[in-house]
């Protein structure tokens, strides 16, 4: 039956309807915000998927090109994989939702996002997050919702709640913020170096709003809601778990507490084997056999409650750190000899190398989406090899979870890249992590500073960036220890990874993950204290010792820029016929060579004399000729009429026979000849562009020529 229901979001009509389309999905929406419309189908497998430890949840949000009235520029003419901001969307998607599964439940969940239709003023994003939810909410999946988004935008000091296009573009805060009605369960931030106090407010001002939206689909999963369908549980086996609890616990406790992660893996796995052992004296090796997998997963569970509980009340990290100490840190700039710009961070036994490469503003990275950026001048890729967690895989590309890190700490760094105008250069960061043990992405963050400042990139200041984790009292929430700097264990068996990126004036990224139903403000606003007071000790005491500021010189091996405004009409003069002029001056001196629309030119050379040169004949091109000027030209050719001269640029002027000299002109040859450099005047341009010239008063005629020879001979002999 179809239903309709309709509320106000930022002071737009927001409506949600369902029963009209995709009948067989358990559950389906369609979400109208204003002229932006998303489609959300939810569905679910009837049986659990064996053979995993985990709950498989899916997301895709499917960017449809007809919903901006675009046809896909692809050879096929039809959308591919996913664009990277499709992926970053489908991730914030399944944050908020995630934790709000059963964990005992092992069935296939899939949620599917697909926009249908775009105005620009309203998120089609945020439209995705609300869908997702109330599909979620209504249909008989299992799922303890509702959550909402919203966005946050900060114009001129002012928060606003899912600003518009313009107010996106001038705005120094790109917030989303997801949440139940009782707490924050998704933060995802790029921001202008925003104080921590404005961000918290900021935070608030979009749970406010996140309030009224999941009272808005509670009422309608009240009114249509389908029961929740009963599934296998997958819980662990309470006797099971006992039997391992009362036997090994003193001894899982310690095999975890080792500094180094390999030996402490080690440790880990040769308590498992032991544990495997009893069990199967204890069951026999028939029912051990049938029930491997449940025992896997009653000794991970016994690992994550002593490591857990060491946390909570012991306040014992198993690397023997205290609660709020960050790792040994160290750097590096200048690694690598030939390359733009390098560096190497290192954060326990977590490392990442940062490598920068300068190119022409040609190459910056064209964008094929749904939304209204084409382009993209800074480009941060990171990417996460077996070797860094000692793993024997073949490399097949960057995943989600690889875009999604390279995506955050591009986020940092954006807001202190140089302008186009003060730095015309495209910029590409690839962190490559050369050893994992945790916060690789904030590793990153601080390698790529590092490593733009050694390729003499103007960045207005430093970033770091700084992680902090959680673990919380099963039986009262609001009662946790937070940790600064956590390392793998403990992001695996936290309940929280907080990660911040910023200068010593404010936040540039947030990224929050989370496993429990929500974080309250008091908590958000102690990880923002730690991580400010993290983020300022790694800037001073570990990045700036190694490179203060960014340096003055490029490298020698990165393109130098040579540039020059022309008028926009002389562009195509430049540029030539089909591009002859213009590769003619790249094929002779070796540059390359980009045009701005604005006319500006800029020519890109690693030998700084050929620019020049390249700079000259663009120059020459361009020059314009007006009546008075006097210019030194070749003769091209004669005739009987006159000369034609080159005076520069591709321009020919006639001298005709009548302004070659001050004599009577019988035969131009007996004056000048081709290939003579002659001085000439300009003394009219008709409505054509035809150029006259006169040479008269330029040079001496003949008679006074020999005037001069007769007196110099005369001095001579005497």
């Amino acid at each position: 039956m179809f239903k309709s229901y309709e509320t106000e979001l930022a002071g737009r009509k927001l409506v949600i309807e369902t029963g009209k389309i995709a009948g067989l999905a358990n559950g389906n929406v369609l979400v109208k915000y204003g002229d932006t419309v998303v489609m959300v189908n939810v569905t679910a497998s009837k049986e659990p998927k064996e053979g995993i430890d985990f709950f498989p949840l899916s997301v895709d949000y499917e960017e449809r090109l007809y919903s901006v009235g675009k046809i896909p520029g692809s050879f096929i003419k039809r959308e591919g994989k996913p664009s990277d901001k499709a992926i970053l969307v489908s991730r914030a998607i399944d944050r908020p939702l995630r934790p709000l599964f059963p964990k005992d439940f092992r069935n296939d969940v899939v949620v599917i996002a697909t926009v249908l239709c775009v105005e620009q003023d309203n998120s089609p994003e945020v439209a995705a997050m609300i869908g997702a939810s109330a599909a979620l909410s209504i249909s008989d999946i299992p799922f303890g919702g509702p959550t909402a988004a919203v966005n946050v935008g900060l114009v001129n000091g002012e928060i606003i709640i899912n600003p518009t296009e313009a107010q996106r573009e001038v705005s120094d805060l790109n917030l989303t913020v997801a949440g139940t009605a009782e707490k924050v369960a998704m933060i995802e931030a790029g921001a202008n170096e925003v104080p921590d106090d404005v961000m918290l407010e900021a935070i608030k001002k979009g749970h406010e709003e996140i309030k009224k939206l999941c009272e808005f689909i509670s009422n309608i999963k009240a009114e249509i809601g389908k029961p929740k369908f009963e599934y296998k549980s997958f819980e662990v086996d309470h006797d099971l778990y006992d039997f391992m609890a009362e036997n090994f616990t003193e001894k899982m406790k310690v095999a975890v507490q080792e500094v180094d992660k390999e030996t402490r893996d080690n440790n880990v796995s040769a308590i498992s084997e032991e544990i495997t052992a009893a069990v199967t004296e204890k069951l026999g090796e028939e029912a051990a056999s049938e029930r491997a997998q449940e025992i896997g997963e009653a000794i991970y569970k016994l690992e994550k409650k002593c490591v857990r509980d060491m946390i909570f009340y012991e306040h014992k990290r198993v690397d023997g750190r205290t609660l709020d100490e960050i790792r040994p840190l160290s750097c590096e700039v200048g690694v690598l000899p030939r390359t733009h710009g390098s560096a190497i961070f290192t954060r326990g036994q977590t490392q990442a190398m940062s490598i920068v490469t300068l190119g022409m503003i040609s190459e910056e990275q064209e964008l094929d989406g749904i939304d209204t950026e084409t382009a993209k001048r800074y480009m941060h890729h990171y990417n996460f090899p077996a070797y860094s967690v000692g793993e024997a895989r073949t490399s097949r590309g960057p995943g989600r979870r690889e875009i999604g890190h390279g995506a955050l700490a591009e986020k940092a760094l954006v807001p202190v890249i140089p302008s186009k105008e003060e730095f015309p250069y495209a910029i590409r960061v690839v962190s490559e992590i050369l050893s994992s043990n945790g916060s690789t992405s904030q590793a990153s963050i601080c390698g790529s500073t590092l490593a733009l400042m050694d390729a003499g990139v103007p960045i207005k200041r430093p970033v770091a960036g700084i992680s902090t984790g959680l673990v919380t009292n099963p039986e009262d929430p609001e009662d946790y220890v937070m940790l600064t700097d956590i390392q793998g264990l403990e992001d695996f068996f936290g309940d929280m990874d907080f990660k911040v990126g910023g200068t010593e004036k404010g936040i540039t990224a947030i990224q929050v993950d989370i496993k429990v139903d929500g974080l309250s403000y008091k908590i958000i606003e102690e990880a923002f204290a730690r991580t400010r007071k993290a983020r300022q000790y790694i800037l001073d005491d570990i990045m700036k010792p190694q490179i203060a500021a960014p340096r003055e010189e490029l490298s020698p091996y990165a393109p130098q820029i040579v540039s020059t405004q022309i008028k926009v009409e002389k562009i195509k003069d430049v540029i030539g016929k089909g591009g002859e002029t213009i590769n003619k001056i790249i094929a002779t001196t070796g540059v390359k060579i980009d045009i701005e629309e604005d006319g500006q030119v800029m020519i890109y050379s690693a030998d700084q004399e050929k620019a020049y040169q390249a700079l000259d004949m663009i120059e020459d091109i361009v020059r314009e000729f007006e009546v008075g000027q006097i210019y030194y030209g070749t003769v091209t050719r004669t005739t009987t009429f006159g000369a034609f001269v080159d005076i520069g640029g591709g321009k020919e002027g006639l001298v005709h026979i009548s302004k070659i000299s001050k004599d009577r002109v019988k035969n131009v040859e007996d004056y000048i000849k081709v290939g003579d450099k002659v001085p000439v005047k300009v003394i009219e341009i008709d409505d054509q562009g035809r150029i006259n010239l006169t040479m008269k008063d330029l040079v001496e005629s003949k008679e006074e020529s020999t005037e001069d020879a007769s007196e110099e001979i005369q001095s001579e002999n005497e």
